[in-house]
């Protein structure tokens, strides 16, 4: 019987292990340097596949149709079909590997912390491939998303390759994940913030943080040596003329704020509303890349991910209007993009709003403050900070990739300040982020744990018991002794003569008069009973119901009507949802093994 090549592989690991007396931490650190090479490697065929695609389409087609953007001519009409190409490429994808297109940035996060890590290997292609022809041929999306879901998978591959645990497997996904962002922008710490604030939704080990800067670090190595010392975006030296500029960044964070609360509401609006569609997926993918060729025909500036554009924007050109136009532009472009079945990412498109938000905000206090001497460049860096941590609600990341790409310490207190109240202002109208929002609407509640999910899927109305044992509140003490002696449990609920909830009583309430011999035909047990009864509604999830149940330790809650909050339907017990949700724990991890 041949031995398959992993096991043979876990074998010889672990002989090396124990030959060389190397820790699990030492060897996750040995991982990790494997992984930010491989990270740095996969990031550069990424992007190289971006670019042939880009040149197959998009400057072959400019070439040979003689179309330019920088000026109008009937010929420019032709720039519609690029992103069409893009969806015709897509087509076959679609058709046989739809798995791997799916979920989308989201879905890679509720792999990760919900589902083990366990990535499969194929999505590395077929994934990367999808979103380099939509960024290619024109799409408006981003690459940092598929690429950090590439170098993810990489990290969970090595990770299921030498059986880790769930813990050190989501790590090593975290690992693969930095890999990809700090090569994307040649910035190690914010690939590392990314891995810890996004992925991980920041769960800090020293361990796990150990390695996760490795790999970043070696990504960068890897992505330097392929590519050079530079980033994707080139912004020019930062400067603020004075300390009483800090007031305008105040003001701009307020803006930011708003306008990343909006971006994320449109988004789940378009993609709701092409949802709604009783279209074919391939109809959607042919009329999303359409639509986001008309607008490109007119404003160009959407296609792709846009970083040349961005760095002509840090550096002051282009008009207040234009860029205020491309504010709402963007945002449609990229939310069509999406919405109609093109893989991508939105990390890009989100440094795109901030930096064309923040120019334009640049340009007008510029413009109404004419000798203040202010740089409309520094204010579209610091908005395209903002605008990223709003958006994804991740502060750190935003703060030191902009820190790394300007090399510059007196960005930090302005985008410090900016991004914090972006943040702020965005969590205030909207709690959550541009990755989660969805998933919320879902049931699913990424920082909750794969517990408090599974809970929260099951409601008290599948798992509640309708047998009920009811006393009638007017039973007296006598009759309540009798009673609990054929029964087991150990809290009642009391109901009046139309059969409504009254209160509910306890033995531990009987057992503090049991002795009173002289009260047992006298008294009811209405009055011992507690009348502020805590109740539960049957289309409430067992999550609320199992807070309910903690609040005041008690093991059994009714269940009633919302509307009265009297009618009786049945009564829960915390055994019942524990019950319940090892039977579903049971049933999502065989369901969910071939993830």
């Amino acid at each position: 019987m041949t031995i398959p090549f992993s096991r043979q592989l876990q074998g010889l690991s672990q002989q090396l292990l124990s030959r060389f007396r190397i820790s699990e931490n030492t060897f996750l650190i040995v991982l990790a340097v494997i992984i930010g090479v491989l990270g740095g490697l996969g990031n550069y065929l990424f992007r190289q596949t971006i670019e042939l695609v880009h040149w197959l389409v998009f400057e072959q087609g400019l070439k040979h149709f003689d179309i330019s953007l920088d000026y109008w001519a009937p010929q420019r009409l032709l720039v519609i079909f690029f992103p069409v190409t893009a969806a015709l490429l897509l087509i076959p994808l679609w058709k046989f590997f739809a798995r791997d297109l799916k979920g989308g940035f989201a879905g890679f996060l509720v792999k990760v912390n919900l589902k083990g890590a366990k990535l499969p290997l194929r999505p590395i292609f077929t994934r990367g491939l999808g979103s380099a022809i939509t960024l290619g041929a024109g799409g408006s999306a981003g690459q940092e998303g598929p690429i950090a879901a590439i170098g993810g998978a990489i990290g969970s591959q090595f990770g299921q390759l030498f059986k880790m645990s769930g813990d050190r497997l989501k790590v090593l996904v975290a690992c693969g994940a930095a890999a990809g962002v700090a090569a994307t922008f040649n910035a190690p710490i914010a690939g590392v913030f990314f891995a810890t604030e996004i992925v991980l939704l920041s769960s800090f080990e020293l361990a796990s943080f150990t390695s996760i800067v490795i790999a970043s670090g070696m990504a960068t190595v890897v992505s330097r040596a392929l590519l050079g010392n530079h980033s994707e975006l080139i912004a020019p030296p930062y400067f603020m003329g004075s300390f009483w500029e800090i007031g305008l960044y105040l003001l701009l964070g307020l803006v930011i704020g708003g306008l990343a609360a909006g971006f994320i509401d449109l988004h789940v609006r378009i993609k709701d509303r092409i949802d709604a569609y009783q279209l074919h997926r391939f109809a959607k993918l042919l009329l999303g890349g359409l639509v986001v060729g008309l607008i490109g025909m007119v404003f160009p500036q959407v296609f792709g991910n846009g970083y040349e554009f961005m760095s002509q924007v840090l550096s002051g050109h282009f008009a207040w209007y234009l860029l205020a136009v491309l504010v709402v532009v963007k945002m449609v472009a990229t939310s069509i993009t999406l919405g109609s079945g093109m893989p991508g990412g939105l990390f890009a498109p989100c440094l795109f709003l901030g930096a064309v938000a923040g120019g334009a905000f640049g340009k007008l206090i510029a413009f109404a403050l004419p000798d203040a001497g202010l740089s409309a460049g520094a204010y579209a860096l610091v908005g395209m900070g903002a605008f990223l941590a709003a958006a994804t609600h991740s502060p750190m990341t935003a703060i030191f990739l902009l820190f790394e790409i300007t090399d510059s310490y007196e960005v930090i207190i302005p985008i410090m300040l900016t991004c914090v109240i972006g943040t702020s202002i965005a969590r205030h109208l909207k709690k959550d982020s541009l990755e989660t929002v969805e998933l919320t609407r879902a049931g699913i509640d990424l920082e909750a744990g794969k517990e408090r999910n599974i809970m929260k899927s099951l409601s008290v109305g599948e798992v509640m018991s309708r047998r009920v044992e009811t006393v009638p509140e007017s039973m007296t003490l006598g009759e309540f002794a009798r009673f609990i002696e054929r029964t087991h449990h150990t809290n009642f609920p009391l109901v009046n003569a139309a059969g409504e909830l009254s209160g509910i009583i306890s033995v531990q309430d009987f057992m503090g008069v049991v002795f009173e011999k002289d009260l047992m035909d006298l008294v009811v047990v209405k009055e011992l009973a507690t009348t502020d009864v805590i109740t539960v509604h049957p289309e409430e999830d067992l999550d609320t119901a199992m807070r309910k149940i903690g609040y005041r330790n008690i093991e059994q809650l009714p269940v009633v009507d919302r509307e009265t909050h009297r009618k009786l339907y049945g009564i829960i017990s915390r055994r019942d949802m524990v019950s319940a949700y090892n039977r579903a724990l049971m049933s999502k991890s065989l369901g969910d093994g071939d993830v």
